[in-house]
């Protein structure tokens, strides 16, 4: 699903600074990683990287199998809407929008008719547990609730690859219990799933789990 091959990707001019480092990584279809590191590591940045949200300096970058690395703002985005779902720590949804209507935006934004958008939202927050609670604003649910209306928008597309960047960070333990199982459930449907945490009991729920250090990815030590 991602390949890359020494990736940089360096900010500003004459005190410039080089987030990433020669970043190399594989994920295969299918797989649950764990990247984890401290805060100013690099972890962001390469996240939005893999998202297609910015382009690297240097390397080269190979999405399910397309090179992505000198793709114009235009056809990142098409590349983003076709393959790509985010769920961001802060849950980004829509206050006066109940669950069913945040969980169908993406859908909005394509064109998709009124009632295909509410069946496929209803069947997404299915997904998620969440059925019941469809016609609940933010404000009505709690922490863990609103995080699974997140999940539930970023698949309703049915993207091959989503990216999680510290999905549990605003959520107390049992409901950060809930979102991991939640994901874990997707990926066990299929969805590939690329987590961003500085939780490592959260990290040790993932199949595999590599580290960031000062833009560097490896094997934790």
């Amino acid at each position: 699903m991602i390949v890359t091959r020494e990736l940089s990707k360096v900010y500003g001019g004459a005190c410039a600074v080089e987030a990433l480092r020669g970043v190399s990584l594989e994920v295969r279809d299918g797989e649950f990683l764990a990247i984890v590191g401290p805060s100013g590591s690099g972890k962001s940045t390469l996240m939005n990287v893999l998202g297609c949200l910015d382009s690297a300096t240097g390397g080269r970058y190979f999405l399910d199998g397309e090179d992505v690395t000198r793709l114009d703002s235009d056809d990142l985005a098409r590349v983003r809407g076709r393959k790509i779902g985010f769920v961001f720590q802060n849950f980004n949804l829509l206050p006066h929008l109940t669950a069913l209507e945040n969980a169908a935006l993406p859908l909005v934004y394509r064109g998709v008719p009124l009632r295909e958008r509410r069946e496929r939202a209803a069947a997404a927050l299915q997904s998620v547990g969440l059925y019941h609670r469809r016609d609940h604003l933010p404000a009505q649910m709690s922490g863990g609730q609103q995080q699974r209306v997140a999940i539930a928008r970023a698949l309703i597309t049915r993207p091959p690859l989503l990216l999680a960047d510290e999905p549990t960070g605003n959520l107390d333990s049992a409901s950060g219990g809930e979102i991991l199982r939640c994901m874990e459930a997707r990926n066990a449907a299929g969805t590939t799933i690329v987590l961003i945490t500085h939780d490592e009991g959260v990290a040790r729920r993932c199949q595999r789990r590599l580290e960031m250090r000062d833009g560097r990815l490896g094997e934790p030590r």
